[in-house]
């Protein structure tokens, strides 16, 4: 029997808590996915981030309860673009089939390259209307961007995309803002700290300030005050978004797709940062933001498994759990 792990799971309103588990497949050693859902009950995790359509593992799902947040990969996202008979056949195919399965959202591309971002809108919005089509109003369509997209960082009043994020995130945002779909963006503090590109001044050469743990406000930004990491990224992403927005007002929320703390194969990767940075994690999505306090970061977990098919070093090293399902460390996420 495995470890109970409670989540806490949300409904669909825009202030609404989620903590939820990414759940990749790049292992050759990995359990069956029957054996991954049944896991996944036992430990009480209500919503799940798959980043393919995998059959076996919506099969496994259906009927569940659990909430599925699905990808259209990358290698889908130019035939999606390319019509809008291609995209209601991917629909039929993999949305449809699945009857029993509970979408949550339908992620069009995940940190698609900048030389394919001339697809992304057209492939959302052909998957969109397809969705529509097929009577399946509540599942959003949305992308997942990347933490480099970000060029400004600090002060988080002053967040700001890239240049080459602004070619195509202008067309991103207006399309969520349009149809009320969340922006899902992967954010790591991980990367931000040891790869240091001075983002955040003084407080990178601290490592407290990316686990949660610094007992000073770090980063002083007009009324707001920061701790870490984590919430300071989320409120300039929501700058960003805002500076882009027709009108410089957007209603698009933030969800924060993958985040973690590797537990080996890289500076400050431990078992002992990555309990403290995910226990920490948990706690903080809870409670907001300095911009936007009470109101819940709905967060996914990078990942479940330790997976062995990804590049040696940290990328094998995110998992809540070894593919025996044990446990990689302790972690409460009672609410």
């Amino acid at each position: 029997m495995v470890p109970v792990m409670n989540v806490v799971g949300d409904d669909n309103n825009a202030g609404a808590a989620s903590v939820g588990v990414c759940y990749g497949t790049s292992g050759d050693n990995l359990p069956p996915a029957s054996t991954v859902v049944d896991m996944l009950r036992e430990n009480g995790f209500t919503v799940v981030r798959l980043y393919w359509p995998d059959p076996a593992a919506l099969a496994a799902l259906a009927g569940t309860g659990i909430r599925v947040v699905v990808g259209a990969p990358n290698d889908a996202v130019q035939s999606l673009a390319s019509s809008q008979a291609a995209a209601v056949e991917w629909v039929r195919q993999n949305i449809e089939a699945h009857p029993g399965v509970t979408f949550r959202f339908l992620v069009v591309g995940n940190e698609v390259p900048v030389p394919d971002t001339q697809f992304l809108v057209p492939a959302m919005e052909n998957v969109h209307a397809a969705l529509l089509a097929a009577g399946l109003h509540h599942i959003k369509v949305t992308t997942a961007i990347s933490q480099a997209t970000i060029a400004v960082h600090v002060p988080p009043s002053a967040g700001e995309f890239t240049e080459e994020a602004k070619s195509f995130m202008g067309y991103v945002v207006a399309f969520l803002d349009r149809t009320r779909a969340p922006l899902l963006a992967n954010l790591y503090p991980y990367f931000v700290y040891t790869y240091n590109n001075n983002l955040w001044n003084n407080s990178m050469d601290d490592l407290s300030f990316a686990l949660f743990t610094s007992q000073k406000e770090t980063v002083q930004d007009g009324e707001y005050a920061y701790q870490n990491q984590f919430e300071a990224t989320v409120d300039a992403l929501y700058t960003a978004v805002e500076k882009i927005a027709a009108g410089g007002s957007s209603v698009i929320r933030v969800v924060v797709s993958e985040t973690g703390w590797p537990t080996a194969g890289g500076v400050a990767a431990s078992v002992e940062n990555a309990m403290t940075y995910n226990q920490n994690l948990v706690k903080h999505v809870r409670k907001g933001t300095p911009r936007r306090p009470n109101r819940k970061v709905e967060t996914y977990v990078f990942a479940l498994f330790n997976e062995n098919l990804k590049e040696e070093g940290v990328e094998r090293n995110w998992g809540l759990f070894y593919p025996s399902m044990d446990r990689v460390y302790p972690i409460s996420f009672n609410a």
